[in-house]
């Protein structure tokens, strides 16, 4: 598939948009976040839709709330804006408590279409990667950045696995993810149970 200029514009746009945050507890641009969940989706398959809706995954949750969405409908499409709504778990600022909006993101997601899976799908799998990597660096202080504390966050990400369809995410991305959960379970010193916990 070729990008076409929808793609820059898409672009173009989230730099602009995010250009002032950063990742959580870090100086690092917080672009190169939804440059990695764009890059796992086109990796994974995405159409050009579902490639803008990765960029543009947080827009509507870390900038605007449902005006930033209505603005991705009018410049990029009701597909994209759909996606968008789908990975959205919050509209509002500040953020409802964050145990119960993760239940029904999670409830969403189990029922969400194939598009809305592969663009969460990439996106938790960058996180988790993150995760991840600073667990291996910083130890157990990674927690500390994150509201559900280590026993939240490991609960989430195996909420999750359980939440993404076989059929409706690629097995490869699906199986890398699961790895990845399993890996921060095991460097959390944390039991990673078949079914969900």
């Amino acid at each position: 598939m070729k990008l076409s200029e929808r793609f820059q514009q898409a672009l173009a746009y989230v730099v602009q948009i995010h250009r002032d945050q950063f990742r959580k507890g870090t100086q690092i641009p917080y672009v190169s976040h939804l440059l990695a969940v764009a890059a796992l989706a086109l990796e994974h398959g995405a159409t050009e839709d579902e490639a803008i809706a990765a960029l543009l995954h947080d827009a509507v949750e870390d900038a605007g709330g449902r005006g930033r969405l209505e603005d991705i409908r009018r410049r990029f499409g009701a597909t994209v804006a759909e996606i968008v709504d789908g990975c959205t778990d919050a509209y509002e600022v500040p953020k409802p408590p964050w145990r119960p909006r993760k239940v029904a993101y999670i409830a969403k997601l189990r029922e969400a279409p194939a598009s809305v899976q592969l663009v969460s799908c990439c996106d938790k799998l960058h996180n988790a990667r993150t995760t991840l990597a600073d667990l291996r660096d910083l130890g157990e202080q990674v927690w500390e950045k994150f509201n559900g504390g280590r026993d939240g966050t490991l609960w989430y990400y195996r909420e999750l696995l359980q939440a993404y369809q076989s059929d409706r995410v690629p097995k490869r991305l699906l199986d890398e993810l699961r790895w990845t959960v399993e890996e921060m379970h095991r460097l959390a010193g944390a039991d990673f149970p078949t079914a969900s916990g």
